[in-house]
């Protein structure tokens, strides 16, 4: 596996409508795998194709099961989705405000209004229709990386954008 570069804004890679992935073969999987292994050394919750410079429809996500587990850093409660071709198609009319920020945008975080709960659907990394209903952080995640391969960033949607301060508001970079 390789650590791939994360690019950042003004990269137009960030800003295009990726392409449907249609080809399931053992390049595509050695990109999966860079890009999990990539999104962990940043550290983020998950991370887009677009996001290492390729235009495709493929994100990765990974989110501990619940809060206690995250507290432990127990990684056997740790679970990591692969989506291709993700989309949106069920969401919860009631929306929530959180901080977000992004790998592809250091040094800045914003205030966001998500849904609270969505169900994606797409293809596994063998190909395989899959569906994941995520309901708070989890949606959260789901939606921004959704909104990577559709072009927009965080920014796009933020109620207001600024540098944090904290630790705890640069951990919040999905």
């Amino acid at each position: 596996m390789t650590l791939r570069t994360i690019v950042t804004l003004p990269d137009p890679v960030l800003r295009r409508k990726a392409r449907a992935v249609t080809t399931f073969d053992k390049k595509l999987q050695a990109v999966i795998d860079d890009m999990i292994e990539t999104m962990r050394d940043a550290p983020g919750v998950g991370l887009a194709a677009p996001q290492i410079g390729l235009s495709e429809r493929l994100i990765v996500v990974e989110y501990y099961e619940n809060e206690e587990a995250e507290e432990a850093e127990d990684e056997a409660k740790r679970k990591v989705w692969v989506m291709l071709n993700p989309e949106i198609v069920k969401a919860s009319e009631e929306k929530v405000m959180g901080v977000e920020g992004c790998l592809s945008i250091p040094n800045l975080v914003g205030e966001v209004e998500r849904h609270e709960a969505v169900q994606v659907k797409g293809l596994n990394r063998r190909g395989q229709p899959m569906k994941v209903k995520a309901s708070g952080w989890l949606a959260r995640i789901f939606q921004h990386e959704v909104d990577h391969v559709n072009g927009v960033v965080f920014t796009d949607r933020a109620a207001r954008v600024w540098i944090p301060e904290t630790e705890e508001e640069k951990e919040d970079r999905v």
